[in-house]
């Protein structure tokens, strides 16, 4: 299954690298996704994190996901094609 061009919504993150390193290790089911961001209901609360600042995997995947090349609308990020390093 390719994780770039799936569906986000209802998986579960895991943010694996950041420039905060307060944001390393958290982990939440992804309830909202839009252009920059993405809002993960973490326990009982829900916290929003920028696409842009961190660096993730969804779902135990082993496939890394860096947030800044996926600052696309949803819906336009699942029809991309995406170059595989």
């Amino acid at each position: 299954m390719d994780m770039y061009n799936s569906t986000w919504i209802g998986t579960t993150l895991n943010v694996v690298s950041s420039n905060d390193p307060t944001l390393i290790g958290r982990s939440g089911q992804v309830i909202d996704e839009t252009k920059n961001t993405l809002v993960l209901l973490e326990g009982d609360n829900s916290v929003t994190f920028g696409k842009a600042a961190i660096t993730f995997t969804i779902d135990d995947s082993d496939v890394i996901i860096q947030g800044a090349l996926v600052s696309q609308r949803p819906e336009d990020r699942t029809h991309r094609k995406y170059r595989k390093a």
